[in-house]
């Protein structure tokens, strides 16, 4: 229970007064304090929405309209072959007695690069000549009977019935002489026959001379010499060779750009070993199959598999630089344009109905505004421009949240 304060002198005037007052002074300070935890809040609340404010502010992203030159271009893979590229192989059988080049040699046309055993040609060349003077000996043994039956026969055809020669022998006579004549016949073609015996043994022993077929480089040697060769069976493979004062590159182009290019466009490329090396050539032909035609079985449905077309072109090698198999990266040419206004792609905005283009630019004020430029060639990293923009100023290509750009 509290304390109730009673003056002595029996009045209760002048103490009320007093507790009015103190109690008008408790109510004071407390409207003091709401008064300054109000504010206290509103402050907090208003640094807190500024810095919200500032964070969710976009910061922009921009790119100077700068004066480059443009391409727009196929990219393509290619493998680099010789102009001229062939297998050397046997066409007879045998042991390869020598082997005259090694890889990496150059040869000239009809030059002796190995040799198979001749002796098994040598002797069947032989005996196709025997047989052939044999059947010329019969000819002519049975051409001097054939004469003498034509005597007999017509001798006896002239005497007539009349004659004293029998049925029997006048029939004998003509029928010999038939005979003779048609052997006659028979040995003519069967020395003919074995001319042409004699020609084949002569080519086949030609044949265990390999010789090159062109000027060109050994590649690789495939059979060693004292192997045997069975030309029975497939065709064996003594060596590879190639022209390769010229390079063939085939460039696999997919079936989306294919459309787009056509023999006579301008091409250039590097290799892998020196990608700073430009060769510079034409396109000369592209394959109307695709590149995996020629494996496929007839009647074979269509993979799902991507589809390339090989777009071939030639290019002087005459230091020898380019080599067999190696991997070109391969550039196409469609467009060009030398010293023009470029931007990134990206600060291109949706296609407007008359063909321009919106493009935000940052002011000398660092205000935006937007400007409608019209383009050129495309090749989907920058754009040409045509009108809308002037070297220097900046364009727009992004933006982001000013806590992500300071990374907090």
């Amino acid at each position: 229970m509290g304390t109730c304060w009673i003056p002595a002198n029996g009045k209760w005037g002048q103490g009320v007064r007093i507790w009015r007052f103190f109690r008008t002074l408790n109510y004071r300070k407390l409207i003091l304090r709401l008064i300054f935890i109000d504010l206290t809040i509103t402050l907090a609340g208003y640094a807190f929405y500024k810095a919200v404010s500032e964070d969710a502010a976009p910061v922009y992203l921009t790119a100077a309209v700068e004066v480059t030159d443009i391409e727009h271009a196929v990219l393509a893979d290619g493998v680099l072959q010789g102009k001229q590229q062939v297998d050397v192989g046997a066409q007879v059988s045998g042991q390869l007695k020598t082997l005259n080049v090694a890889p990496g040699d150059n040869v000239r046309k009809d030059q002796l690069l190995a040799e198979i055993d001749p002796l098994p040609a040598r002797n069947a060349l032989r005996q196709a000549i025997v047989s052939h003077e044999q059947l010329i000996a019969q000819k002519d043994a049975t051409a001097e009977q054939l004469k003498l039956a034509a005597q007999t026969y017509k001798r006896y055809e002239e005497l007539g019935p009349q004659a004293a020669v029998s049925q029997d022998d006048y029939d004998k006579a003509k029928a010999d002489y038939r005979e003779l004549q048609a052997s006659l016949t028979s040995l003519e073609a069967q020395v003919r026959a074995a001319q042409i015996k004699i020609e084949t043994a002569r080519i086949e022993l030609g044949y265990t001379r390999i010789l090159a077929p062109m000027d060109g480089k050994v590649l690789a040697i495939v059979t060693q010499e004292g192997q045997t060769v069975i030309a029975e069976q497939a065709p064996p493979v003594i060596l590879k060779m190639a022209q390769l004062d010229t390079m063939t590159i085939k460039a696999r182009v997919a079936e989306a750009d294919v459309v787009n290019i056509h023999p006579g466009l301008p091409i250039y490329f590097t290799i892998l070993g020196d990608r700073d090396k430009r060769y510079d050539a034409t396109l000369s032909a592209i394959e109307p199959g695709p590149d995996r035609f020629a494996s496929q079985a007839s009647g074979a449905g269509r993979s799902n598999d991507a589809v390339f077309y090989n777009a071939s072109f030639n290019v002087p090698n005459p230091d020898g630089r380019l080599r067999i198999n190696m991997s070109a990266q391969v550039r196409i040419v469609l467009e060009v344009a030398k010293d023009v206004l470029t931007i990134p792609v990206a600060a291109l905005g949706k296609r407007n109905p008359e063909g321009t283009f919106p493009v935000r630019v940052v002011d000398e004020r660092a205000h935006i505004k937007t400007e409608n430029i019209r383009t050129g060639i495309n090749n989907n990293v920058r754009v040409q421009v045509m009108s809308g923009l002037k070297a220097g100023e900046k364009v727009v290509i992004g933006e982001t949240l000013k806590s992500e750009s300071s990374g907090t």
